[in-house]
């Protein structure tokens, strides 16, 4: 059985953490995003996003690991600026058809709630919905366990969307190693966030459709489990049948990196993190899969890196009234 960290662990872990990737973070970044940036604005600001969060992580467990999604797929194009959100408009069709997001993407709903009810509190719009992605991913990953760490915030919303940019610029399941570690560092990210962060598949759900390839084609899986998957993900139909990512999709523990050195990944980009010829990430891999903590403490500071990629501030971008449309 994988270690599983307690909330209480969890907590100091990613606080210890989350501090020194502030500071290592770029100057420019640092002195425009602050975990404070509400304190004097709206004192009540973050509480509430968490309130909201972790009554919606309550009422359906697999939301947390949807809101923590919502925020990568944000960030990962033109920057954690809440475009994701957009819908389409005559000057621009956003990202939420884009092959990776469509029939995908989920919890823009109670993106919706958490925006209308931290405006109630602060009788005004003064967060922007680029931090309430930022803010919920951080909130209840551990099997509903409810815990925080400081997320550097003061993002503004960007006034545009890219369906293109989604579409080419978010890895896709089926990428080998090499594309995987090209695409992050595109990102400016490196390995061990590349290893880190893909161990957000402890905790969801993927749709047949995103392993059907891997459990027909692929030979480096186990053989008894690519048979049983396959009666609920057929070659043809199914495409939104539901699998767990790991053995606990409700817990956010290292067994997602334990099925990884035993050939159970269940999809093919998480499996191609080790057994591939790269060293390095094979060690890491191995090295969370028994050490919750170093995982803990990797994984928080590679979502404080992803959350500081290219973010909209001072008088840039807009701080958007409703999150799906432009003001």
């Amino acid at each position: 059985m994988a270690p599983t960290l307690s909330a209480a662990q969890a907590l100091v872990l990613y606080s210890v953490a989350a501090a020194a990737a502030l500071l290592l973070s770029p100057p420019a970044v640092v002195a425009q995003l602050t975990p404070n940036f509400y304190e004097k604005i709206c004192p009540l600001a973050l509480p509430t996003i968490r309130r909201v969060v972790s009554q919606a992580v309550n009422a359906e467990p697999r939301m947390g690991a949807s809101l923590l999604r919502l925020h990568f797929h944000d960030c990962f194009v033109n920057g954690c600026d809440g475009s994701v959100l957009l819908d389409d408009t005559t000057k621009f069709t956003g990202e939420k058809t884009a092959v990776p997001n469509l029939n995908s993407l989920r919890g823009f709903d109670v993106v919706d709630k958490i925006k209308s009810e931290v405006d109630r509190v602060c009788k005004r719009s003064v967060v922007s919905c680029a931090d309430v992605l930022a803010v919920a991913a951080h909130v209840n990953k551990l099997g509903g366990s409810t815990f925080t760490y400081q997320v550097p915030v003061g993002r503004r919303d960007s006034r545009t969307a890219s369906k293109n940019a989604a579409t080419n610029g978010l890895p896709p399941p089926f990428f080998s190693f090499n594309q995987l570690l090209a695409n992050f560092r595109s990102h400016g990210l490196g390995l061990t966030d590349l290893v880190a962060l893909s161990g957000a598949h402890t905790i969801g759900l993927a749709r047949c459709t995103t392993f059907r390839s891997r459990i027909y084609n692929d030979t480096n899986i186990q053989t008894d489990l690519a048979s049983s998957l396959r009666r609920n993900c057929p070659q043809s139909g199914g495409d939104n049948n539901l699998q767990p990512l790991d053995g606990t999709p409700a817990g956010f523990d290292t067994q997602y990196f334990g099925s990884l050195v035993r050939n159970k990944g269940l999809l093919h980009s998480d499996q191609e993190l080790f057994g591939r010829g790269n060293s390095a990430s094979d060690g890491l891999v191995r090295l969370y899969s028994g050490n919750p903590a170093k995982f803990a403490a990797d994984f928080a500071a590679s979502m404080v890196r992803m959350g500081n990629m290219r973010p909209l501030t001072g008088s840039n971008g807009e701080i958007r009234t409703n999150c799906r449309k432009i003001n």
